[in-house]
């Protein structure tokens, strides 16, 4: 199936979405990092660096095969992306921390975004 450049791939077993609420926009140019607790949990793997597109979106975030049962960590740099606009923000980062169950499944991790607040949930 063909996709738009602001598309995430729909193989993705895991997505997100940032959405600058503050100025009704996507997040765009927002660094993230993607991570798995290993060694009976004591250890956070990192598994990806990278960005949010024009669309607030990080498309191929996580590779098909590459998710497995346990506990991951999306962290999201939002001291850099509020100073990159000139402002000034209350929460210099953002960890969701979350569970997956059944690696067969898709998740997806929305986050809304102010200087001053941040809401999450586990989307569709």
């Amino acid at each position: 199936m063909a996709q738009g450049p602001s598309m995430e791939p729909t193989t993705s077993p895991l997505t997100t979405h940032v959405l600058d609420t503050a100025a009704g926009v996507p997040a765009q140019g927002l660094c993230l990092r993607l991570s798995r607790l290993e060694d009976h949990g004591q250890l956070w793997t990192e598994l990806r660096k990278s960005y949010t597109n024009p669309d607030g979106r990080c498309p191929g975030l996580m590779s098909p095969g590459q998710m497995k049962v346990g506990t991951y960590k999306l962290f999201f740099d939002t001291e850099s992306y509020w100073r990159e606009r000139g402002l000034e923000s209350f929460y210099p980062y953002v960890e969701v921390v979350f569970t997956i169950t059944d690696e067969t499944h898709k998740f997806h991790v929305p986050l809304l975004l102010s200087p001053w607040s941040y809401t999450t949930y586990r989307g569709s």
